[in-house]
């Protein structure tokens, strides 16, 4: 029995690609206005509650200052972003990825057994027990899947300035246009933030055979 769905392994390979494009693309858009604001309206200096320093040209795309290239960019990745979000949702439920392997228990969800397994994981102990994915894993995997990829996706389209009048109930739920935008922001972060970690943790628990695995689906142990 494969360890990776064959469904999962192409999302997992061309959202990687959806998100790196938005990621870069954004950090352009982002270098046009760097300030973040909440509520309905703010530009000037002093009204923001963040202002982002600037990223240089080497982690943009495209690698220089033009915000009608990055916003093309960044549509151009947004499209098949969500598309392969509800794609990947729609298998996760399909074919019980998420119930079986993703979904905690009230057992796992108890604190100390995440205490447990945060001591485990700072002794680099990575052992799932009999499931796919520790409790930690499951968390993150549960934050990313369950709001920072479908805030990024609610988000964006909430700042778009093509989508806003048809998504007017939208931009109110999330306080305005400028709540939404700063959203938008630490939903992005919240992602990269969690790359560098899994990355980390890839490194540190065998990468030749993680992503072996998750090119060709590699075996469960049961098999």
């Amino acid at each position: 029995m494969a360890k990776h769905t064959l469904s999962t392994r192409i999302w997992h390979w061309l959202n990687l690609a959806c998100v790196v494009t938005l990621f870069m693309s954004g950090l352009t858009i982002s270098n046009a206005h760097p300030r973040l604001y909440w509520g309905k309206w703010g530009f000037a200096e002093g009204q923001e509650w963040l202002a982002v320093p600037r990223f240089p040209d080497w982690m943009t795309i495209p690698g220089h200052y033009s915000l009608a290239t990055a916003r093309d960019w960044h549509i151009l990745a947004a499209w098949p972003f969500a598309l392969l979000l509800l794609f990947a949702w729609v298998a996760m439920l399909a074919n019980r990825h998420f119930t079986r392997d993703v979904a905690t228990t009230r057992a796992e969800r108890r604190p100390s057994a995440i205490w447990a397994d945060t001591r485990a994981h700072l002794k680099f102990d990575f052992d799932h027990g009999g499931g796919k994915y520790n409790v930690l894993q499951k968390l993150a995997y549960g934050v990313v899947l369950g709001v920072f990829l479908p805030g990024m996706v609610l988000t964006g389209i909430a700042i778009s300035p093509g989508m806003g009048p048809s998504f007017s109930w939208l931009i109110e739920l999330m306080g305005g246009r400028q709540s939404a935008r700063s959203l938008h922001f630490i939903f992005a972060f919240g992602l990269f933030g969690f790359f560098l970690v899994h990355t980390g943790l890839v490194l540190a628990s065998g990468p030749v055979r993680q992503i072996r695995d998750m090119i060709t689906g590699g075996r469960t142990d049961a098999a």
